[in-house]
């Protein structure tokens, strides 16, 4: 409940302050990318159950067909807002409505769902997050499994105390843009599962 109070408090909070910059970040997006500004994805939320995450649209329109494909697709302004995180802004919607917390795993394309091992599946067990304890560990500079397994240790000792810290170094994070690309990369490769554990499952 505590957890829930504070994230639905500081989301609105978050909103008002930062309103600045959503307006400007949606008018730029109109004059350089047009119409829709927000990109709405199916994500993986607690449990598996799936719910739409909204964020600002960094891409040209069209299906994305694979990680390598969809890098040819960032805009010039979409790369300003991913480098500076400002295309996340709009998730704070989803923590109001309950679909996210603040802090916890990042919530993943719903495909994703049958391609987590034993361990992995673990992360489901909580609200997915804006940020947590991968991103502020190493952010897209980790491997699927190495996020993975950060995302488990979360799920299993996380506290209140735990987030607060977490949120103070995602500050810190976006303000340096440390980690942003993927070793080298400005999209994170697809999950395709992992291979040690697949014949398990």
């Amino acid at each position: 409940m505590i957890k829930r109070l504070f994230d639905v408090l500081a989301s609105i909070i978050g909103l008002i302050i930062l309103s600045p910059i959503i307006l400007t970040a949606a008018v730029i997006s109109v004059i350089s990318q047009g119409f829709p500004i927000f990109f709405h994805h199916e994500r993986l939320g607690r449990d598996g159950f799936p719910f739409t995450m909204v964020k600002f649209r960094t891409m040209d329109k069209g299906h994305s067909l694979s990680a390598k494909h969809d890098i040819t697709r960032l805009t010039s302004w979409g790369r300003v807002l991913r480098k500076t995180s400002i295309d996340e802004l709009p998730v704070l919607f989803n923590v109001i409505k309950g679909d996210m917390s603040l802090v916890g795993p990042r919530p993943m394309p719903t495909k994703y769902l049958p391609r987590f091992n034993k361990s992995q599946i673990n992360r489901l067990n909580v609200k997915p997050g804006i940020t947590g304890l991968a991103q502020v560990t190493g952010r897209n500079s980790l491997s699927w499994e190495e996020r993975f397994a950060l995302d488990v240790n979360y799920v299993k000792n996380n506290s209140f105390m735990g987030d607060l810290i977490i949120i103070l170094k995602t500050l810190i994070v976006v303000f340096k843009g440390k980690n942003v690309d993927a070793n080298n990369q400005e999209i994170m490769p697809e999950f395709m599962g992992s291979k040690k554990e697949a014949k398990k499952l």
